[in-house]
């Protein structure tokens, strides 16, 4: 390891902009002529559209369109759709609604886009909106997932009976009933994941540019996937063809999921530029934000685990309704069930398993993928039991899972995963050494005598990265593969560009992705741009969800750097007049081993272009691209602890220490994974405590529609965390990598209510773990 190469703590080369206010984002954008929209949005939950009077509107001052969903739908631009296929049990497949952009008959949500408005400036096109009158026809609601299932609740789709979108399952039935039938002990919950806003830093943008002269379109917007984004748009909802549309994804403020999938808004920009012949921007406000980028979890469930007279596992039974919104998102399919149910193995040797999913609809913002995306809501199903059983059997949580863990690899569950490598003890020993677990009782002893209630909550959690390989995802659904690509490109003068169809919203790709290019040829990190998320600059990529830029878009990179170093042998070798097996790359330079004859790296590059000496038959120059599909997912895991201190007088919960002994694989840099890490602690403590989406469950409009009233994490809610990292490296990349950027998402929200519900003594506790909460159910075990 060189002092920036992999496992170098190196500060963050995107950070200078970052930190200095000089990063560029969508609506930093601007382009000559450009106007800006506004959007006119439902005030109802559900309703028909019986007419749309713009007349005032239109002749408001500034005003240069006000266009509806009957002439989007009119010029043949499609519906949004989910791209990944589930089946029913029963073979059927399952029932995708219509979404219009723009709705021209039916809202089904609070916030739906009905028009849109066109101005010379913001404020104009926001006073223009309020002069639209829109007629509508109001319909019943229904908001909760188990409600929608009623017979009589209020239909949402014609294509969807019942509301139901899908009953899907996956395991063994049978095995699972006989497993619980015979078991010495069962533990049975019902278990509810709190639905979530994403809050990412950065607003959804969008603006729409199309060139008449060229017939060609520009989008730029807050995209996880630009490629796909543009694919999308071309592919199914007609925008424009796709090698007449260029997508750019410029900096974008965080997504955590939210910013994977194509909205409404991308698309009416774009067909709202070419309608009014003007370039057309649109940027979130906070409001917008909560209404219409998509929630996450929103999971009930209810579950049963068997145990024999030893305490090991004999069968785990899931039955969980997936509340999907009003419509099906980009991905919403696969969270609930791919992404979901196939970790209820979880760390442990469990026989038998089943589990059957509902996704249903409701009169709700569209519900996909937010950080960890339906493993986090596995895990808190999993961890809850297993703490729960730990107390309903007398023994310690701990010990309990050590008893049950998975201790040989690779290691077949029974719901389609095989687990590659991992070390589960290891991260358990870690954590329990670093938050003192023996030493609690003492703790809580001291606590006591202030009035003080403390308790100690455990998560050992598993995911899924990396999802692979596009041949088996495709089996399973997926309308798109899931490998990833790249290209090295050796400059003249040495220097190098790594275009990567990855892309960044915060994770620090600059600054990792050279290291690797660092430590692999022994040039500066400062040598070595990467470039991404424009599709004009980049072949076709998969972009960035799931933990996938490291094991799959760095595996890329490596591919192509095997074919840039091959080659650079071969020159090498030429001019030095030895054998291409005698050459090594050290320290920027390309030496002959067991001489003193080297050439430095910039002037191998510069023999390539010049192409005056080459060896017989080799093209000039010295640029290699490469796609990276992986064998298989990686599995990071871990052990969180978790211990709070209650105030039983207010119900106040206070964190008073967060241990995470993690296993990321191999790590690039230290630091960035300890970022990671720390940012999605903060949003599971979030989760666990303070945030929830919550509707009027009569009207359907949005209670929590801003910060006064959803509740984030400050820095005052969170302890400083103790993390640590175990490795097991990955055999599925060639790295050994694993993935980071979900985890703390993912194991702590099981750590702290445990916590909590150990220090109250009343298990009934739901999220967010609000101090009302807290204090009835303290006092409901009194």
């Amino acid at each position: 390891m060189g002092v920036e190469g992999i496992g170098a703590r190196v500060t963050r080369k995107e950070d200078k902009r970052f930190l200095t206010g000089k990063g560029r984002y969508t609506d930093d954008m601007t382009v000559p002529g450009m106007k800006y929209a506004y959007f006119i949005r439902s005030p109802h939950a559900h309703a028909r559209i019986k007419g749309i009077d713009k007349s005032a509107a239109l002749s408001m001052p500034g005003v240069i369109a006000v266009l509806d969903g009957k002439e989007l739908k009119a010029d043949g631009i499609g519906n949004l759709i989910c791209g990944w296929m589930i089946h029913s049990k029963d073979g059927s497949p399952m029932k995708m609604g219509a979404w219009r952009p723009l709705a021209d008959e039916t809202v089904r949500y609070v916030g739906d886009a009905v028009a849109i408005v066109v101005a010379d400036s913001m404020g104009e096109a926001r006073d223009a909106a309020e002069a639209v009158s829109v007629d509508y026809d109001v319909l019943p609601a229904v908001i909760s997932s188990v409600d929608t299932l009623k017979p009589g609740a209020p239909q949402l789709h014609p294509e969807a009976p019942n509301n139901l979108i899908f009953d899907w399952e996956i395991g063994d039935s049978a095995a699972a009933d006989a497993a619980l039938a015979s078991a010495a002990h069962v533990t049975e919950m019902e278990i509810i994941n709190n639905r979530l806003s994403p809050n990412p830093m950065e607003p959804r943008a969008a603006l729409g540019i199309y060139d008449e002269a060229e017939d060609h379109y520009t989008c730029y917007t807050t995209s996880q996937n630009p490629h796909v984004a543009r694919l999308v748009m071309s592919a199914f909802y007609n925008v424009a063809p796709e090698h007449k549309l260029r997508v750019i994804a410029p900096d974008v403020g965080g997504g955590f999921g939210s910013k994977i999938y194509i909205y409404p808004e991308e698309i009416v920009c774009l067909w709202a530029s070419k309608k009014t012949g003007v370039p057309v921007k649109w940027t979130a406000d906070r409001t917008e934000a909560f209404l219409t980028d998509a929630h996450g979890r929103d999971h009930v469930t209810k579950v049963k685990l068997g145990f024999d007279k030893d305490h090991r596992i004999t069968g785990l039974k899931v039955d969980t309704i997936a509340n999907l919104g009003a419509y099906m998102s980009l991905f919403s399919s696969v969270t609930p069930t791919y992404l979901h149910a196939t970790l209820f193995s979880g760390q442990y040797v469990i026989p038998a398993i089943h589990a059957n999913v509902r996704a249903v609809y409701t009169n709700t913002t569209p519900v996909d993928a937010y950080r960890g995306a339906g493993r986090p809501e596995a895990t808190y199903v999993l961890e809850r039991l297993m703490e729960t059983a730990a107390r309903e059997l007398g023994v310690s949580p701990a010990e309990l899972r050590r008893k049950n863990f998975i201790t040989t690899f690779p290691y077949q569950t029974p719901v389609i995963l095989t687990y590659d490598a991992g070390d589960y003890a290891a991260s358990l020993d870690a954590a329990m050494k670093a938050a003192d677990w023996d030493g609690f009782p003492a703790r809580r002893a001291e606590s006591e005598k202030r009035g003080m209630k403390r308790g100690i909550g455990m998560s050992c959690y598993i995911e899924a990265c990396g999802i692979a390989p596009s041949a088996a995802v495709g089996s399973l659904g997926s309308g798109v593969g899931l490998w990833e690509s790249a290209e090295v490109r050796v400059n003249a003068v040495g220097t190098i560009e790594v275009l990567t169809g990855s892309h960044s919203h915060g994770q620090g790709h600059e600054t990792t992705f050279a290291q690797l290019v660092a430590d692999r040829l022994g040039v500066p990190m400062d040598s070595v741009a990467i470039v991404h998320g424009d599709t004009d600059k980049v072949q076709m990529g998969m972009g960035t969800y799931g933990s996938r830029s490291g094991a799959v878009g760095m595996s890329a990179i490596v591919k192509a750097l095997d074919k840039v170093e091959a080659k650079a042998k071969k020159i090498a070798a030429h001019l030095m007049e030895a054998d291409e097996s005698d050459i090594v790359v050290e320290n920027g330079t390309l030496k002959v081993a067991g001489t003193d004859k080297s050439l430095p790296w910039f002037q191998v590059a510069l023999a390539a272009y010049t192409a005056h000496n080459l060896p017989a038959g080799m093209e000039p120059g010295l640029k290699e691209g490469a796609f990276y599909d992986p064998s298989n997912f990686t599995f990071p895991a871990g052990c969180y602890i978790c211990e709070v201190e209650v105030d039983p007088e207010t119900g106040k919960t206070h964190i008073v220490q967060f241990v995470a002994a993690d296993d990321f694989g191999n790590i690039i840099n230290p630091m960035i994974v300890e970022g990671q890490v720390h940012g999605g602690i903060a949003q599971g403590v979030g989760q666990a405590l303070l945030e929830g989406v919550h509707y009027d469950t009569s009207t359907g409009q949005l209670l929590t529609a801003s910060y006064m009233d959803y509740a984030m994490p400050r820095a005052d809610d969170l302890p400083s965390f103790q993390v640590s990292h175990q490795c097991t490296p990955s055999p599925s990349n060639p790295l050994g990598i694993k993935g980071c950027g979900e985890a703390g998402a993912i194991g702590s929200p099981p750590a702290v209510i445990n916590a909590i519900t150990d220090a109250i003594g009343n298990n009934d506790l739901t999220m967010p773990a609000t101090p009302q909460k807290v204090w009835a159910a303290l006092n409901a075990a009194r």
